[in-house]
């Protein structure tokens, strides 16, 4: 019988045992995908999409599935800005709140990292876990950083400890900003964004069911700094997501104008003008921002349909160099 037990309504699943499946087939097949593997002295196994090897749009695919604990499916799509990226999920609060945000403070020396992926409802290290209500148990745990510098035996171990794991059972997925599968991850953290959103308003997230977002996919910038800027305005001003919940009507009618990131008193320029205007201090920003485009919510309990946002091309034009 397998130790990996994550209550989520009626079933069990586990999004490290799910998503450890994923590392082991990136790890099996990382030729394909254009990444590399390292095995670290105590065991741990870097996955590296970025780094050193340049990584793929598959690999992208899967780092990503793997930060939403298998929960989620990525697909991708054409439209006049490029290519899209597609997120689907069942599991909206397992897979984006309880795995796939980036809420872990990593700092082992002068490493830091926000860590993202299912290692954190293992770890439960942020508060946030309090207001989710499970965690997971599993002997296996898949971390994901977005760095470029490749995490040393000390900082695994560190990782391990706190995820109650042996560190040769620990898989960490690391990608650049500036690389192919950081700008394809990070797009595909549209439905999270506002799913963390609806969290900060208030909204319940027992209540939604189901969750769906596309989102632009970034081209590759020339440096990390840069990419953070134009991977900011695939979601800020391209992103749109639709959320299927059970509720009453009030409930979503109290909030639904204050989601997108049109809401925000900082929205409408480009993320790195507005990052360079606050002189680089990310905190300085209005934490509303970051927020989809966009929102459709449908309240299957009244039949109801709630809308808020629209994608804003003109910004987009100017950050994705599109005409």
């Amino acid at each position: 019988m397998s130790l990996c037990l994550l209550s989520v309504g009626d079933s069990v699943v586990s999004v490290n045992e799910k998503a450890a499946h994923i590392a082991r087939r990136m790890v099996l097949e990382k030729d394909e995908f254009k990444i590399d593997v390292k095995s670290l002295d105590n065991g741990a196994l870097i996955v590296d999409c970025g780094v050193n090897r340049e990584g793929g749009i598959m690999a992208g695919k899967l780092f990503s599935e793997a930060c939403m604990g298998g929960l989620a499916q990525v697909e991708f799509s054409y439209t006049r800005f490029g290519m899209n990226v597609n997120v689907s999920t069942d599991y909206p609060k397992e897979a984006c709140m309880g795995s796939q945000f980036a809420g872990w403070k990593i700092k082992v020396g002068d490493f830091f990292a926000l860590g993202s992926g299912p290692a954190r409802s293992l770890a439960r290290d942020e508060k946030l876990f309090k207001t989710l209500g499970y965690q997971d148990n599993c002997p296996e745990a898949v971390i994901a950083l977005e760095t470029r510098t490749m995490p040393s035996s000390e900082v695994a171990s560190y990782i391990a400890e706190k995820a109650g794991v042996a560190p040769e059972k620990l898989y960490i997925l690391v990608a650049p900003t500036a690389s192919l599968v950081g700008s394809v991850q990070i797009s595909a953290r549209i439905v999270e964004t506002g799913l963390h959103k609806l969290h900060e308003l208030g909204f319940p997230l027992d209540a939604v069911l189901s969750g769906y977002g596309t989102c632009p996919v970034a081209p590759i910038a020339k440096s990390d700094l840069k990419a953070m800027g134009i991977t900011n305005d695939c979601i800020l001003y391209g992103g749109q997501t639709r959320y299927f919940v059970s509720t009453e009507d009030q409930q979503v009618e109290k909030i639904i104008d204050k989601v997108p990131s049109s809401a925000s008193r900082d929205y409408g320029q480009p993320f790195y003008d507005i990052f360079k205007k606050y002189d680089k201090d990310f905190y300085k920003i209005d934490p509303h921002l970051f927020s989809p485009a966009e929102i459709f919510v449908n309240n299957v309990t009244t039949g109801s349909c709630y809308h808020a946002g629209g994608v804003n091309e003109d910004v987009l034009k100017k950050s994705l160099g599109v005409e």
